[in-house]
């Protein structure tokens, strides 16, 4: 039963503040971490989880060995392999040992017990219904209000997401990836202003492996309208949604909504065999600055060059970016 998996402020209290859906969010991990053994064991890899740091002058990008997230870079997302397995998000279909949540009789909060972050939250909708971002949006925005110590993200059905089948959020704690701290010196020196006036701000950052624009606003009316234009002037990818990735945090009272539209799911890499495979599947991590390679082999040959290809593969290219940037422009005037 949903209200067995709902864990109770009682509950969670013994594991740290609760007045807000922030501290919930810390408390149940610390929660999840003490009662479930496979997220104790998960967590406390993190810990041992190799990185190196790759420099590309005004940014960098860093590789991360995480074994356990071979499922997910791994994953079987085509339509006869998702219509074969049973849905993991659904609620009845949950580990019995995890705890949730409830947000706003809509979501499940629930931690990631193959993280990424040192804290990883995985945020399904409650009926199942596939990744489609556009409905749901002012979700992410109300989420990243009330969770403002986490960037919360979203990947598109054919852009990283391994259940595309259940729409769902992701959030992770604030200033892991790399893209939040650069952003600041990207908008200033790296960026093409699109739109400013009073309450909204819009740029486009090209220079930067994987192109992107970020919409800045402490208006949600203006934003949700702005995002709507943004996403109406992608192209539809075979019968779905846009291909594009969200990342989405709230400081200083307002919203930073960053937007990567994409050209391919995996790039040839992922397909290569023997030697010549890298296993990875580009989302919102790997766009915020976080390359996460499951195989040591890989973690061990990765390059600036390899990085490069990768990166230039599964964003769109730069004149299909120049004609969005228009289109969008021209819809929003």
């Amino acid at each position: 039963m949903l209200e067995q998996r709902i864990i109770s402020s009682s509950e969670l209290s013994k594991f740290g503040p609760v007045s807000t859906l922030n501290e919930q969010a810390f408390a149940l991990v610390k929660q999840q971490r003490e009662t479930w053994e496979l997220v104790r064991k998960n967590y406390e890899a993190l810990s041992d989880v190799q990185t190196r740091s790759f420099d590309f002058g005004h940014f960098k990008i860093i590789a991360q060995h995480n074994p356990g997230r071979i499922r997910s870079s791994a994953a079987k997302v085509d339509s006869k392999s998702i219509s074969e397995r049973p849905c993991f998000l659904c609620p009845e279909n949950l580990p019995p040992e995890q705890k949730a949540l409830n947000f706003q009789n809509k979501f499940l909060i629930l931690v990631n017990p193959f993280p990424v972050f040192p804290v990883h939250l995985t945020i399904p909708l409650l009926e199942h219904r596939p990744q489609e971002i556009l409905n749901f949006f002012p979700d992410m925005l109300e989420l990243s209000r009330q969770l403002e110590d986490f960037t919360v993200f979203y990947n598109g059905p054919q852009c990283g997401a391994s259940a595309p089948d259940h729409f769902h959020f992701q959030a992770g704690n604030r200033e892991f990836l790399p893209i939040e701290n650069e952003l600041e010196t990207l908008e200033k020196n790296h960026s093409e202003v699109l739109v400013h006036k009073r309450g909204l701000k819009i740029f486009a950052v090209k220079n930067y492996l994987r192109r992107f624009v970020c919409i800045v606003s402490s208006h949600r009316t203006e934003l949700l309208n702005t995002f709507h234009h943004v996403y109406s002037s992608l192209p539809e990818k075979n019968g779905n949604e846009p291909m594009l990735n969200i990342l989405c945090f709230f400081e200083k009272e307002e919203w930073r909504v960053i937007i990567f539209p994409r050209e391919k799911l995996r790039p040839s890499h992922f397909y290569e065999i023997a030697e010549k495979q890298v296993v990875v599947s580009p989302a919102a991590v790997e766009l915020g600055g976080i390359m996460v390679l499951p195989r040591q082999k890989d973690f061990d040959s990765i390059s600036n060059q390899i990085i490069s290809e990768i990166y230039n593969e599964v964003t769109l290219p730069f004149p299909g970016f120049e004609h969005w940037i228009k289109s969008f422009l021209n819809a929003y005037r």
